[in-house]
Formats: structure tokens, C-alpha cells, sequence
């Protein structure tokens, strides 16, 4: 069975049975539904042996028997009954993965068999609604008639039954799903920036808005543009009580939407701390009763999307108190952050990723921007590195905010050379993420890397926040010793005359087949010696 490192070549397996049929953004939906589907099944029996035996299971096969005898006994309801209380979901013993598999390997699966488990679990709570509607199992794209689709979702079943789930120990397998989506988002290319935010900014960011924050039981972290969920998540590796944190995130893409419920319980998330709605983050505020102000607030939203900016928004209380102006509707970056800045409790802090354009666009932006910083809402700008995202190539930067803190300085990072290359990506590894949190931490000004500027000094600039205003990293070019410089010239020259001196004596002994040959080197040599 698979943990760690062979656990990803499981998984990565089971993408190459479906590789040849279809592109990274359509078999992902299917490998990440069955894992998901693997892990709701195996947790369902591991439980259901625990509520029986009251201990684990050795084997699946040994929790499989032990259903289907208190199925055919006069327990089976009040077993259902309190898994049902648990687990939000109950399966019949034909369900199962474990059955699936058993069908798989005696080459008698029926993916009608396998859809009624996708039915049951959806049908089963709230929770689970519309999950697999993504995973087609009636496609084209995996092969022509029943039969051979019917062959193709067996090969990946048997494929998957190298994941050990029940033994699994914390976020293994969570991680290796993380891992997943990071992979599709390299294969998939540009259609990667709506589901997935890279190691490196996704650290910087979550570091950041948990910071000082660490110690809170009962943390709310909400990202109104959440994708897969990863960027949420990734808080649990900062929080010192990860168990407690509630998750409050929004996505407009359903099957985006359908893997951040499906990342959060691969995570061990319970389900009470989820709290996740598909829709148009801009369109209409939410949340908007009970929890409406977030601890720690992250974001990567589409970067310059295209939005409405209708009269209406000029009264809506996010965006009312900025001059009278709206996000343009050619750029709805400001309308991102003014969103989640909104959202953004009085002691929290939020971390965003925007290309650099809101750092000195002018017009409505820059009525925006210079509110913000009368009000000393931002805190701090980092400028990353270029060739970071999928879906872009552009330099971006992270801007953190801040409310009521007292004053209105700004702290500026220049961490645009802080990255390997690798393959297609420039990538930031845990030493460049530490430098980062380092110099923001210290929040000095370091020279050629970072600088705290006043609000003098960002008024003397017309509010403009180009991070070169402030962090200066050109180099100045070396001095020239010009005595050194004449006295290489003068040797240069000399070389060069010992050479052709040299070759001139070379040439003088030649001796020559024809006329035609002696003729064409004699004349090389008369070049040869004006050059001399």
C-alpha cells in the first residue's frame, strides 16, 4: 500500500490511463472525482468497523465482510442510522469501492453500479450536492460504446486500489491531492489560473495573513475567489489549532467549486467548518448574515477581469466609500480587494496577488488607491518574481492590508529575483518564501531588497506605488581605470602585430602547386603586411 511519494506514482498512474483520451483539464475531473469517491467509501467502512469492533480495520476486504453480515442482521438500521449521524452519507455494500474494485478485477464492473453510489452519497446531504456531476461516466472521451467506457473507469478503479486510505496517517493524503492539482495545473497550461495558486505565492500569502494570528482557536479564513480551496488550506499549516479553523470561500466555476468541497474533506475538514458557495464573488455580497468579517482574508482573483462596474455598486457598502469611484470595468482588480478588504475583520490581515498596473494606474484606480492609503489600509507591498502563475507570464505583486492601525507607512519588498528557474516555471522554494517573511517581519528598510516608506514620501510620489520608486535595485556601473585600459590596449596591439609577424614568416616558406595559388596567398600577404 502507498504512502508519501509512492502514493503520488499511484496516483499519477491512474492519470495515464486516461492521458490518450482526453486533455488535463477533462481527466483531472476524473481521476480527483474516483480518488475522492475511493476516499468517501474506504472512510465509510474504517467506520463502520470502528462503530462494530471499536477499532480499526487490517484490510478493506475484512471491513467489507463485516457490512454486509450486519446488513443482512437486524442491526443494519440502527448502523445506518448513526453513520448517517457521522458521516453525512450512507452507502448500501454494493456500493463501495471496495465492491467496485472486486467487479473491476473479475472483469464484470458496471458503471451503472458505480453512478448509483455518486447518487446515493449526492443525494445523501447538502454537503455532497451536484459533487460528481463533473465526472461523466457516460463520455465519449473514454472510449467508443459501453463496454470499453465501462473497461476504462475499471482500469483507473484498479489503478487506485494502491491508495491505502485507512491507514493514512494526517494530511497525506490531502497533500498528494494538492500535489495532483499542481500537476494538472502544469499540464493544463493557462486554464490553471482559475483553480490553482503556486507553492511559493500561495505560502507568502497564507504566512502573512496568519501572522501574529497562529495561536487562534476558532480561526475564519475566507478567499472569495478560492479555486480549488489550496489557498485556504494551506493556513493549516501555519495555525497552531488547524482542526478549529473555519473555512468561508467562493468560486463561479461549478466543477472548480465541486474540487475545493472535495480538496476540504480529503483534509479532514469537518464538515461544520466548511462553509463554501458557488457564485459571482462581485455580482452580489456574501456572506452577509452571521460571520461577515474574516480573521485572515487571501486572494488571487482573474487577474484585470472584465466586470459590470454598474451605477448601482457606487451604494453598495463595499465599494462606497472610495471617492465616488468604482473599479473600471475593464479592471476589477480594485473591485476584488475592496471586496475582501470589506470582509476583513479589525484585527485581521489580508494578502492579495495583482499585476503591478493597481500599483500606478491612474483614473478611478488611483482615487482608489490614494483613499486607501489616507485611511493607512496598506501595509505592505511585494513585488514576485515574473513566469510564477499558469495562466500568466506577467510580473504580479502581493499587497497587504490592514485596518485602523496606527500610522500610514508602507513597507516595499523586492522579491522579483528571489526564484529557481524550473522547466516552464520560475518556482520559490521554502528559502526564498523565509526571505520573504523575514524582511517583511522586520519591516526595515534594507537596501537594494526593501524599503518602509512614509506618507510623505508616498505623497511626494502622487500616491503612486511602483515598487522601483522605492527600492532602488540598479547597479552602478564599475569604475574604469583608464592608465589600465590603454596599457591592455597597447598589449592587445602588440599580440596582435607578434601574430601577423609570425604568420607573415609562416607564409614566406610556402611553396605552391600553380600559379593561380601563389598568386591569391601573395595577395593575402600584401594585406598582411599594410595591416602591419
Amino acid at each position: 500500500m502507498a504512502e508519501g511519494k509512492d502514493l503520488l506514482q499511484v496516483l499519477w498512474s491512474g492519470a495515464d490511463v486516461l492521458r490518450g483520451k482526453m486533455d488535463a483539464n477533462e481527466y483531472k475531473t476524473y481521476l480527483l472525482g474516483l480518488v475522492f469517491y475511493k476516499y468517501l467509501s474506504d472512510s465509510y467502512l474504517a467506520k463502520v468497523y470502528d462503530l462494530l469492533k471499536d477499532e480499526n480495520p487490517d484490510s478493506l476486504e475484512e471491513a467489507q465482510c463485516v457490512y454486509e453480515e450486519v446488513m443482512n442482521s437486524e442491526d443494519a438500521k440502527d448502523l445506518l442510522d448513526e453513520i448517517k449521524e457521522s458521516k453525512h452519507y450512507t452507502l448500501e455494500p454494493d456500493m463501495t469501492y471496495i465492491s467496485m474494485l472486486k467487479a473491476a478485477k473479475n472483469n464484470s464492473f458496471n458503471r451503472e453500479k458505480l453512478q448509483a453510489a455518486f447518487n446515493r452519497i449526492e443525494e445523501s446531504d447538502e454537503l455532497f450536492h451536484g459533487l460528481f456531476a463533473d465526472v461523466d461516466l457516460y463520455s465519449n472521451r473514454l472510449g467508443a460504446g459501453d463496454q470499453k467506457q465501462s473497461v476504462t473507469i475499471a482500469e483507473v478503479i484498479k489503478v487506485l486500489d494502491g491508495v491505502d486510505i485507512i491507514h493514512t496517517k494526517g494530511d497525506v493524503l490531502g497533500n498528494a491531492y494538492e500535489y495532483l492539482i499542481g500537476q494538472f495545473a502544469s499540464e493544463t497550461g493557462k486554464k490553471a489560473g482559475e483553480f490553482y495558486t503556486p507553492h511559493g505565492p500561495a505560502q507568502i500569502l497564507c504566512r502573512i495573513a496568519i501572522s501574529g494570528q497562529e495561536e487562534k482557536k476558532g480561526l475564519q479564513v475566507y478567499d472569495p475567489c478560492m479555486g480549488s480551496g489550496s489557498l485556504m488550506l494551506s493556513c493549516r499549516n501555519y495555525s497552531k489549532e488547524p482542526d478549529y479553523i473555519k473555512y468561508y470561500g467562493q468560486e463561479l466555476m461549478p466543477s472548480t467549486y465541486n474540487l475545493a468541497r472535495m480538496n476540504m474533506f480529503l483534509h479532514g475538514v469537518l464538515p461544520e467548518n466548511q462553509h463554501l458557495r458557488n457564485a459571482d464573488t462581485l455580482d452580489a455580497d456574501w456572506p452577509t448574515d452571521e460571520e461577515t468579517e474574516f480573521d485572515v482574508v487571501t486572494m488571487n482573483p482573474p487577474y484585470s477581469a472584465k466586470w459590470s462596474a454598474a451605477e448601482g455598486f457606487k451604494q453598495d457598502e463595499r465599494f462606497m466609500d472610495y471617492g465616488g469611484k468604482l473599479a473600471p470595468k475593464s479592471k476589477a482588480d480594485y473591485a476584488f480587494l475592496l471586496h475582501g478588504f470589506y470582509h476583513l475583520k479589525q484585527t485581521g490581515t489580508m494578502a492579495i496577488v495583482l499585476p503591478h498596473g493597481v500599483l500606478f494606474r491612474g483614473a478611478a484606480e488611483g482615487v482608489i488607491r490614494e483613499t486607501l492609503l489616507e485611511n493607512g489600509s496598506i501595509y505592505a507591498v511585494i513585488g514576485l518574481p515574473s513566469n510564477m502563475f499558469y495562466n500568466t507570464s506577467i510580473p504580479t505583486c502581493i499587497v497587504v492590508l490592514k485596518k485602523h492601525r496606527e500610522g500610514r507607512d508602507v513597507l516595499f519588498i523586492d522579491a522579483s529575483k528571489l526564484y529557481e528557474k524550473e522547466k516552464k516555471q520560475n518556482v520559490m522554494h521554502e528559502e526564498h518564501i523565509d526571505k520573504v517573511l523575514e524582511l517583511y517581519n522586520n519591516r526595515k528598510t534594507v537596501e537594494k531588497v526593501s524599503y518602509l516608506a512614509s506618507f510623505e514620501d508616498i505623497k511626494a510620489n502622487d500616491y503612486n506605488l511602483n515598487i522601483p520608486r522605492y527600492v532602488d535595485t540598479s547597479e552602478e556601473e564599475p569604475e574604469v581605470d583608464l592608465r589600465q585600459l590603454s596599457k591592455n590596449i597597447r598589449e592587445t596591439d602588440k599580440a596582435i602585430k607578434d601574430g601577423n609577424a609570425a604568420l607573415l614568416d609562416m607564409l614566406g616558406e610556402l611553396t605552391f602547386a600553380d600559379a593561380e595559388t601563389k598568386d591569391a596567398v601573395e595577395e593575402f600577404i600584401s594585406i598582411l603586411k599594410e595591416e602591419a
